[in-house]
């Protein structure tokens, strides 16, 4: 069934209250512009909608979209609630209440409140584990979004759409999603802004994980360059963090913690709650391997992260990365068997989909599990871990896994061709 138009809508609320075009017209408007716009051959000023809606006893959301103040109230009051519930890390609660508002038919009418529940839904979605559908929700708001329109949000969506793509493992629709974005802020004069900096930090994490150190140095340099000419805290947050990953791969610990320190610094109490937690993580990470007699002051770092986190938007997936990081201290400070519990609770967390973190989760896993002199049980996981990063494109991560994992088998006492089949894989992954 068709919907009224915003003229006809005018025009039966003009004859339903018993007055003629010259009366609802007079004194500000003509009586011809009112009988234009009742054809629909005029589309009124927002500032004519707000007049028409006050002489005709509505609102003038009623007005454009036909829907009562009561539905749209009640449609404002279930996106509210589901935001509170994303930012309280309830994944699954804010994506049944998004659907909702997705579901109701009045919410068609709605444009910008049905824009805000799809990209909730699909922040949702993405925070609750389930990349393939937030994949296919952020492709679809990446095809309408308008920079020109709004360009802090157009660069969200992309970002959104590169980190879940790096996440599922398909590094190289990652690293197009942010240079096609990146490109088109080059070509309209916008690379010199903050959304031009988050878009950058994005593709650098698409590099690295990729493997490609050469680009990823250069990029670094740009981004850190760029951030201290835009000049706001939060680019410059951003750089450093972004640099400080890549000095960690570089294996200049010592210089990544430095910058990670700089950037936790930048970062204010009104950081994205989801970020800020990413951010302490990443730097307890560093201070493992930078500074390993420091190892209780990162496992306490992540013991706070990890009661804070349900107060925030973290997701399974983050919250399994918290769980993963703290059972690498575990280890670093003598307590195998606590580490493996944790690793084995942030595999449950993310089920069996193939994703980075489960990687990261399965190789603490293995290194703990060979503290334990579980060695059999740690081939098994090392193998697995070494084979989800070779697929998902994360070549100098899945080189190192699989060089570990010969030396293992090296000091299990496995057979020779077990042991070269893993170094010839590792040494495929590194492109020799």
């Amino acid at each position: 069934m068709d919907r009224e138009t915003l003229g006809q809508r005018i025009r039966a609320l003009r004859i339903r209250q018993g007055i003629s075009q010259a009366q609802l017209a007079f004194p500000e408007l003509s009586d011809s512009y009112i009988s234009l716009i009742e054809s629909d051959k005029r589309v009124p000023a927002p500032s004519v909608i707000d007049l028409l809606a006050t002489k005709l006893n509505c609102s003038p959301t009623y007005l454009v979209s036909g829907v009562s103040e009561d539905v749209v109230d009640e449609l404002r009051v279930t996106l509210d609630y589901a935001e509170i519930a994303l930012q309280n890390g309830a994944p699954a609660e804010a994506r049944a209440r998004f659907a909702e508002v997705l579901a109701n038919a009045d919410a068609v009418a709605l444009p910008d409140m049905l824009h805000q529940a799809r990209w909730g839904h699909a922040l949702a979605l993405e925070a609750a584990g389930d990349l393939e559908e937030a994949i296919a929700g952020l492709r679809e708001l990446t095809e309408e979004a308008n920079p020109e329109a709004d360009l802090d949000h157009w660069a969200r969506v992309h970002v959104a759409l590169s980190r879940c793509l790096r996440e599922r493992g398909d590094i190289s629709a990652s690293v197009q999603v942010a240079e096609d974005a990146l490109r088109r802020l080059a070509a309209s004069g916008h690379d010199t802004t903050d959304a031009a900096v988050h878009l950058g930090a994005t593709l650098l994490a698409a590099f690295i994980q990729r493997g490609d150190l050469v680009r990823a140095r250069q990029l670094a340099a740009q981004i850190v360059e760029r951030a201290e000419r835009i000049g706001s805290p939060r680019a410059r947050m951003e750089a450093c963090w972004e640099a400080a990953y890549v000095a960690e791969v570089r294996g200049d610990y010592e210089e990544g913690v430095t910058l990670a320190e700089r950037a936790l610094l930048l970062a204010g109490e009104d950081e994205d709650p989801r970020s800020h937690n990413r951010l302490r993580v990443a730097y307890a990470s560093l201070l493992l391997r930078a500074r390993p007699e420091r190892a209780g002051e990162a496992r306490e770092l992540l013991g706070r992260v990890r009661a804070e986190i349900n107060t925030s938007a973290d997701g399974e997936i983050d919250v399994a990365w918290c769980l993963t990081e703290l059972a690498r201290a575990e280890t670093a400070l003598g307590r195998p068997a606590e580490a493996v519990a944790l690793a084995e609770e942030a595999l449950e967390l993310l089920g069996d989909a193939p994703r980075r973190a489960t990687a990261g989760a399965l190789t603490v896993l293995g290194e703990a599990l060979v503290r334990t002199d579980r060695r059999d049980r740690a081939v098994e996981v090392l193998t697995s871990a070494a084979t989800h990063l070779e697929e998902m494109e994360s070549s100098r991560v899945a080189a190192q896994t699989w060089f570990d994992l010969a030396e293992l088998l090296a000091e299990t006492g496995a057979a020779e061709e077990s042991r070269l089949a893993a170094y010839r894989r590792a040494l495929a992954c590194a492109g020799v």
